[in-house]
């Protein structure tokens, strides 16, 4: 159930990073500083950020069951990996050869740290 939570965390991260770059790339409903308000106008914006919200309740959960210095890790890194990969296929980004290298050495990092 711990890692259940934690993968909801990382899913919920990532989609809410995912939703604001679509929200910031929205010309239809642009975000405003001299408007604070017109951050209620984003639909992407808003979900993005309620995910956020819903993402740090799953951590703060999956803290109850996991160590900090497994979570913690184990969160950011299956949310940079998420990431990336979602920015190549929504937003066609490149992916380069040392872009892969470095989501593996984090993985395998964040593996050798859940190891007992």
């Amino acid at each position: 159930m711990k890692w259940i939570i934690l993968l909801l965390g990382i899913l919920s991260n990532a989609s809410a990073s995912i939703l604001i770059k679509v929200a910031m790339s929205n010309a239809s409903a642009p975000i405003q500083l001299s408007q604070p308000l017109s951050i209620f106008g984003n639909i992407s914006l808003m979900a993005g950020i309620s995910l956020y919200g819903i993402a740090l309740i799953l951590y703060a959960s999956a803290l109850n069951y996991l160590p900090l210095n497994i979570a913690h890790p184990t969160l950011t890194s299956g949310s940079i990996a998420l990431v990336v990969i979602a920015s190549v296929i929504f937003f066609g980004e490149t992916l380069l050869a040392k872009d892969i290298i470095g989501i593996l050495l984090i993985t395998f990092g964040v593996v050798a740290l859940t190891i007992k």
